[in-house]
């Protein structure tokens, strides 16, 4: 079953979460204004799978099942599923800012993998529990946050040697028919929102901090969770004109014992793969990163191609301009482009699906986690310093000071002016409000800091490949042609040197 958005926002009827936003409590959380924006951002990736010009991008056949399912819960099986959905991210985010449910595609990709490996590893059933929730996920076309930032406590402490253990997940009892897991997840995306959450590691862990390596699916609403959230966007501000429709909360979930039944555990203490869960799920959802900053990016050069307009601009007579936007869109379009690239060299994994590539991926999200900032820039250059000094909408209805700003405010002539200033509060809403930094900041650290994609870079990047290639360059010519002088003995020509007699050196 497909929902559509009226749909999915009924369904989370069906839930009582406990949530606090603002220090109170929210009693249904399908109809706090103060979450209304990221239901709706999350919504249009239920709207769009209906709409006929989007179904090929925003749905799937799934191989496993057979049936068709939303493209944010497909288990990727080619390199064409990897451009669709890349494709389907930016399509849902330059509409809705952040569309989150990506989140939910790339967690059970990583999971899809780790627990095939997982079992040949160590003979678990935990493919088969994790086929049997995908399929049910799917049928229901649930929403899932990804609860995967643990609170960390002392950054220097693993786990174990934390002075309070609830600043990460772990197993605290382990039961015959489960698992019961205390602790605290920092950073959950949509966390009032969602149907479940799919608790993972964010780290490695040493044998001795097992009982962290923790994997399984909680209901929102099951006991023992809360949910301390921030509002979703800045709902009911008249000058958001665009995150008081979108926008998404960002939440600490808070797992006080809470019980686990096996079979919605898909790892329980092997913490060799869930290392591999945590760096496979990092790939992919970088991977889906540079989709949804690319609509973020389309975003900003629309507004900024439309205040340049407003302002009386010709991007063709004014070169200054004309640059600044050709480096906004050779900025998003060159993360996106490494996306491309990733899903076009995609590996194929053991357990059937494909893997994004990893060097391709990492360098796409750590170009838009450095680059934001840059593009918040040149949107501030080409619109001016009228973004911040624009007064408030309430002015644009007052008869003391309404006409007199509408007379100064004027751009071009054949423009209104209540259009240029709607275009310059969208970019206000987007690049300098505390929605913008929210962007900014989700750009940088989500999915990971900038110092993970470096380090992920160089541990799949095939140096020793470019090592072996110089050093066969560098012997082809001293050996075979005779024209490199080199610094080693006997390679100073192609037949090498004669070794002088001591008469000789005499």
């Amino acid at each position: 079953m497909l929902m559509d958005a009226a749909a999915y926002r009924e369904s989370l009827r069906a839930y009582s979460p406990r949530v606090f936003v603002n220090g109170r409590k929210v009693e249904s959380v399908a109809d706090e204004p103060l979450l209304a924006p990221g239901i709706n951002g999350v919504g249009v990736t239920y709207d769009f799978a209906h709409h006929p010009e989007h179904q090929v991008l925003m749905t799937a056949r799934q191989g496993t099942s057979g049936k068709t399912v939303n493209r944010m819960l497909h288990i990727n099986e080619t390199s064409a599923d990897l451009l669709h959905k890349l494709e389907a991210v930016r399509l849902v985010c330059k509409v809705s800012g952040c569309a989150q449910r990506y989140l939910s595609h790339d967690a059970l990709n990583g999971l899809f993998q780790a627990t095939k490996r997982t079992d040949g590893e160590h003979g678990t059933d935990y493919h088969q529990r994790f086929l049997a929730y995908l399929h049910e996920v799917q049928n229901r076309d649930l929403t899932l946050g990804v609860a995967m930032t643990d609170a960390k406590g002392d950054r220097s402490l693993r786990p174990g040697q934390q002075a309070n253990r609830d600043v990460y997940v772990h197993i605290k009892e382990r039961r015959p028919d489960g698992i019961v897991i205390r602790g605290t997840k920092a950073i959950v995306t949509g966390a009032p929102y969602m149907h479940e959450f799919l608790v993972m590691p964010c780290r490695t862990h040493t044998r001795e901090d097992a009982d962290f390596a923790v994997c399984c699916a909680v209901p929102v609403d099951a006991p023992g969770v809360t949910i301390v959230a921030r509002p979703a966007g800045r709902p009911g501000e008249a000058a958001a004109k665009f995150s008081a429709k979108y926008g998404q909360s960002t939440g600490v979930v808070i797992f006080d014992n809470v019980f686990v039944p096996h079979d919605k555990v898909f790892l329980a203490g092997e913490t060799e793969e869930g290392g591999f869960l945590t760096t496979s799920y990092a790939t992919h959802h970088r991977h889906s990163c540079i989709g949804a900053r690319a609509g973020f990016g389309d975003l900003l050069i629309g507004a900024g191609a439309l205040m340049i307009e407003a302002n009386g601009l010709d991007p063709n007579r004014h070169g200054h301009i004309r640059d600044a936007m050709v480096d906004l869109i050779t900025i998003t379009e060159s993360f996106y482009a490494c996306g491309v690239a990733s899903s076009v060299y995609c590996v194929k994994d053991p357990a059937g699906s494909v893997m994004p590539d990893a060097v391709f991926s990492n360098i796409g999200k750590l170009l838009l986690a450095t680059k934001i900032y840059d593009m918040h820039k040149v949107a501030h250059y080409v619109s001016g310093g009228l973004i911040v000094a624009l007064p408030g909408p309430d002015e644009d209805h007052n008869p003391d000071t309404q006409a007199s700003l509408s007379e100064v405010l004027m751009g071009r002539q054949d423009i209104a002016v209540e259009q240029r200033l709607e275009v310059a509060r969208l970019i206000e809403d987007l690049t300098v409000s505390h929605q913008g930094g929210w962007y900014s900041l989700i750009s940088l650290h989500g999915g990971g800091s900038p110092e993970a994609m470096k380090r992920e870079i160089w541990r799949n990047y095939p140096v020793m490949e470019k090592v072996e290639l110089v050093e066969t360059l560098l012997d082809r010519g001293v050996l075979d042609q005779g024209q490199r002088a080199s610094k080693q003995p006997g390679r100073c020509c192609a037949t090498g040197c004669d070794v002088p007699t001591p008469s000789k050196m005499s």
